[in-house]
């Protein structure tokens, strides 16, 4: 084998052992038999490559250890459906890995096209709970952004220090995110959904992160409007984190939920800016 060859066979090697790492880690650390259970069959077919081009190269390769503290880490922040999506978006277990490699070693198609198609098969065996409830989530977070982000840009014209518009905003907010979790249990029950107080804690508990967020600018900043200007940015940034991840996690279209989101929560709080402006106009009102 010429060194040009060697080079892209350990590297395959080191790429397969390293993940090989990261699902069994994975698997140990998945509450969920289930769960652990795909982890470890993605593992062993990851071991089983990484064993194909040990047997081409004829040496151990290590594997990346940073990396597979970091995915470990990652996953347990942001769930293991996300980063694993993530990881096969990125590198890809089929033609994008071993397009150079086909032609050197024809086996190298085989492996990827079967482990592009299991691993899919695979992720898609993925449970976890908080991506059931991404309905009340989305719920939650839709909402808040859209009327808080409303009522904010209202409040900065119409009443005038950082801290009454930060005293009318967490009451709006926090009785909204109850509302709105009473709301979702009393619809989830009316549906027979069994885990309807579960549904309601996964609406009202991201509403109301979602209005910390978005006061959070007026209790730090004494103008008024610059707050509102972090508010708004503020509001962009959960709309492309929220809807980056949910695509990531769900397959679907990013661009399309960003855009719509975005337009619907800036729209409304442009509104609601200038018929807070009118109203402080026609009232009288100057507080």
């Amino acid at each position: 084998m010429d060194t040009k060859s060697l080079k892209i066979a350990l590297a395959a090697q080191k790429i397969e052992i390293t993940e090989h790492f990261i699902y069994m880690r994975l698997a140990d650390r998945c509450r969920d038999k289930g769960n652990a259970e795909v982890l470890r069959n993605i593992g062993e077919q990851e071991k089983q490559h990484a064993m194909f081009w040990k047997s081409k190269t004829g040496t151990d390769v290590e594997p990346v250890k940073w990396k597979i503290f970091k995915t470990v880490i990652l996953a347990r922040v942001l769930g293991l459906t996300f980063v694993l999506k993530q990881m096969e978006k990125k590198e890809g277990s089929g033609s994008k890995r071993y397009t150079e490699m086909a032609s050197i070693f024809p086996e190298a198609e085989s492996i990827s096209n079967e482990e592009s198609v299991h691993e899919k098969e695979l992720l898609r065996m993925l449970d976890e709970e908080h991506l059931q409830y991404v309905g009340s989530i989305v719920l939650g977070l839709n909402d808040a952004l859209v009327e808080l982000t409303g009522a904010l840009a209202g409040f900065t014209l119409a009443l005038g220090e950082t801290k009454v518009i930060t005293l009318a905003g967490l009451v709006t907010g926090i009785s909204a995110a109850f509302s709105m979790a009473a709301s979702d249990y009393l619809s989830s029950k009316a549906e027979g959904n069994e885990k309807a107080k579960k549904s309601a804690v996964y609406t009202g508990v991201a509403y109301l992160l979602t209005v910390i967020l978005l006061i959070l600018p007026f209790i730090l900043m004494d103008n008024k409007f610059g707050a509102l200007t972090v508010t708004l940015i503020t509001v962009i940034l959960i709309i492309f984190c929220f809807n980056y991840y949910i695509s990531v996690a769900k397959e679907l279209n990013f661009k399309q939920r960003f855009l719509e989101m975005t337009i619907i929560s800036m729209s409304v709080a442009a509104f609601s800016f200038f018929v807070g402006y009118a109203l402080k106009m026609i009232l009288g009102v100057d507080i």
